[in-house]
């Protein structure tokens, strides 16, 4: 069983939730036997070479500079190489997925994970967003087989692309560790105490609500302060924005990349905010529900069918009272903390995730490309729970 992997920044992970999901399903692939190639950004002068990292083969490829184009030119020399190694291919993400037709004139199996709906996200520029709805709309047609991580974005591409992509469609959310404990070294250093504080972990871009959030919160005193990780800069107009809305309890504790820490900061939290407008199966969100956390989200269909009707969601109409309703009423909390645990363990846990991309995948092995592409692969999910929940009547 061989298989390269593409369209993330690499594995060991540091980056994002495609590279988590590269690192932990290689490595599971990898324990399984599997011969896993990893495609590796690092930046440099356009150079190739090869390493391995237990078990797995590394293909690092060094590109000039670290923007989107930088991207671009690494995502085309990963699929010239790839071309070369005659074996299947997982591709996560669609934002070079016309880059994939060279697959498929190979006759090389490709999955595609399609990922969130990239071209709606407010911080690109018009073309950016032609370039990602061109890719999305390539990508649904000519890949073996589809991943959608969240229902929605299934309904989102069957809605545009008919419901001929069914047959080739899966849905197989994303997954996250659970931690039920973690030391209190971090929140010493940082001056916290355990559930007295709130929590906000998100890059900072307006579909993400920080400002809404941060206003929302500073519109009163709380008592408790207000955490908010990510890197801000009084030269960004944005973060110039976000930064002038708060008061003294908000703090801002820039961008933190050791799991570890963040585990335990988001562990101890009262109360973890989530205000990400544009869709798929959030990261952070899933990570927020891994560690227990009571939930308050913008409210849209995506953050509900991962958070469920057990949490709580905001407006911008809404979102400082119902901050307010929340931190005077700790049993809503609890009883939230609890339905968050819960949730997660029914749906974001990486063995079943880890296990659906292996069958996946072996089919695409397997069979000759043709034929994957008329197989329904059963979800390994209960359909109900694959379902977006309803408006909770107490929201």
């Amino acid at each position: 069983m061989k298989i390269s992997i593409l369209g993330t920044r690499g594995v060991p992970a540091n980056h994002g939730g495609f590279e988590t999901l590269a690192e932990k399903l290689s490595l599971y692939l990898c324990k399984e036997g599997w011969d896993v190639t990893v495609y590796c950004q690092n930046s440099g002068n356009n150079q190739i070479s090869e390493t391995e990292w237990n078990g797995i083969r590394l293909v690092e490829i060094t590109v000039p500079g670290e923007g989107p184009l930088s991207t671009i030119l690494f995502d085309w020399k990963a699929t010239l190489h790839s071309l070369k190694e005659r074996q299947s291919i997982l591709t996560l993400g669609y934002n070079t997925a016309l880059f994939g037709i060279f697959h498929r004139l190979f006759n090389l199996p490709n999955v595609l994970n399609m990922d969130g709906v990239e071209w709606k996200r407010k911080k690109w520029s018009a073309s950016a967003r032609l370039w990602f709805r061109l890719n999305e709309r390539i990508g649904a047609r000519i890949a073996t087989h589809l991943i959608a991580d969240h229902p929605g974005i299934a309904d989102h591409l069957t809605q545009r692309y008919g419901k001929k992509i069914q047959s080739k469609l899966s849905v197989i959310p994303y997954g996250a560790d659970q931690v039920d404990r973690t030391g209190l070294e971090t929140l010493t250093a940082y001056g916290l105490t355990p559930g007295k504080y709130v929590l906000i972990i998100a890059r900072p871009e307006p579909e993400n609500s920080i400002l809404e959030m941060v206003r929302a919160y500073a519109s009163q005193a709380r008592g408790i302060p207000l955490v908010v990780l990510g890197n801000y800069s009084e030269t960004h107009p944005y973060h110039r924005e976000v930064l002038n809305a708060a008061t003294d309890e908000v703090r801002f504790l820039g961008a933190i990349y050791d799991r570890e820490k963040v585990q335990a900061l988001r562990r101890h939290t009262a109360l973890y905010l989530h205000g990400h407008q544009v869709g798929g199966t959030n990261p952070s969100l899933v990570e927020a529900l891994g560690c227990g956390n009571p939930v308050l989200s913008h409210d849209n269909p995506f953050n509900r069918w991962v958070a469920g009707n057990g949490n709580y969601y905001f407006n911008e109409k809404n979102c400082a009272s119902v901050i307010g309703e929340l931190l005077d009423q700790p049993h809503l909390l609890i009883r939230a903390g609890k339905f968050s645990s819960d949730r997660f363990n029914a749906l974001f846990q990486w063995p079943p995730v880890l296990e659906s991309y292996r069958k996946l995948l072996e089919s695409c092995v397997k069979q000759p490309n043709e034929a994957l592409k008329n197989q329904t692969f059963p979800s390994l999910w209960p359909s109900t729970l694959l379902k977006t929940p309803e408006k909770n009547p107490n929201d």
